[in-house]
């Protein structure tokens, strides 16, 4: 399936970092000083502004994601930007709990709930704030234990949204089972029709093992988007990633990104950045990735040099503090 406006890059913006002002990613503090709803909302508006102008026409956000929908769907309203020229995707599936604190005494940020009665308090919400130029609607981080790829009622819920409002349907996954989600998901038909025609799973040079699982939802059609190719910034401090990238004269998140975009799959791929001159060095991805293409071997003595074990990898991420 087909996501973006002709001619935009498989680049999108995430707002998971810029709608809430508590998230996972490292060193939140140094780029985020003031967490005011203002001052988010002025960030969040600069970052759009700053991406747009770079050529990207398509924006992530989630229900439970603070006020991503309001941001974006203001933003989009006060710039005057088109339907058919800018992609908005959303998830429903968590409710966000965290009352814009960082802090929130141990309670969980978000409360997942995948049943057919949360899908249908929560799609009228982001149709309100976003539904013109929502194009994608996922479940928001599907799992064996969270009983989605069982529910039929829900499925049959999705279906029924499909056909009246003309969104595609999709779902994210995570942990370490992701790429055997993916592929039950894959499976799921109603009336005989495919119910998910993309998947957003976690890839990057640290966590691989979706890859296969990925490959084969593309060959059959499937848009593949790519979440946290940058590990909530662990990356970055990666010596091997480092090391690559002053080679090549970029900047380590650009080749982060650059190494997911060049992967065969050809997957969308989010960026997170939460800063002006974040926007400005991860576009840069762009013309890296171009590069590796050209250069498989070297794309893959990066990957190699770089991978984790999957589990290890979700369990490092799992200790990761909301900040």
């Amino acid at each position: 399936m087909r996501l973006l406006p002709a001619g935009a890059p498989r680049l999108g913006l995430g707002l998971a970092a810029l709608g809430r002002p508590g998230y996972i990613t490292l060193n939140r503090g140094a780029d985020l000083a003031d967490r005011s709803v203002e001052a988010m909302r002025a960030r969040a508006e600069d970052v759009l502004d700053a991406a747009y102008a770079g050529g990207v026409r398509w924006f992530d956000c989630a229900r439970s994601y603070g006020l991503s929908e309001d941001f974006v769907g203001r933003w989009l309203a006060s710039r005057g930007h088109a339907s058919d020229d800018v992609t908005v995707s959303s998830k429903w599936g968590y409710r966000y709990t965290a009352g814009w604190r960082v802090d929130t005494d141990g309670e969980p940020h978000e409360v997942k709930d995948h049943s057919a009665e949360h899908l249908l308090r929560q799609w009228p919400e982001s149709d309100a704030l976003v539904g013109s130029h929502l194009r994608l609607y996922q479940v928001h981080s599907a799992t064996f234990d969270s009983g989605i790829l069982e529910n039929a009622e829900t499925h049959a819920a999705l279906a029924r949204l499909e056909a009246a409002k003309g969104w595609a349907l999709g779902l994210s996954v995570s942990s370490p089972t992701q790429g055997d989600v993916v592929a039950a998901a894959l499976a799921l038909e109603v009336e005989g029709a495919r119910l998910f025609d993309a998947v957003q799973a976690t890839y990057n040079v640290f966590e691989q093992a979706p890859g296969p699982a990925l490959a084969a939802a593309h060959a059959d059609g499937v848009a593949i988007v790519v979440k946290e190719a940058m590990a909530n910034g662990r990356v970055l401090q990666d010596a091997a990633l480092r090391k690559h990238a002053a080679s090549l004269e970029c900047a380590p998140d650009a080749l982060a990104l650059a190494c997911v975009l060049a992967q065969p799959f050809e997957p969308h791929v989010l960026m997170g950045a939460v800063t002006v001159d974040q926007v400005a060095s991860n576009l840069e991805a762009l013309a890296v990735a171009e590069r590796l293409r050209a250069d498989p071997e070297l794309l893959g003595r990066i990957m190699g040099e770089t991978r984790q074990d999957s589990g290890a990898y979700w369990r490092a991420r799992a200790a990761l503090a909301w900040n």
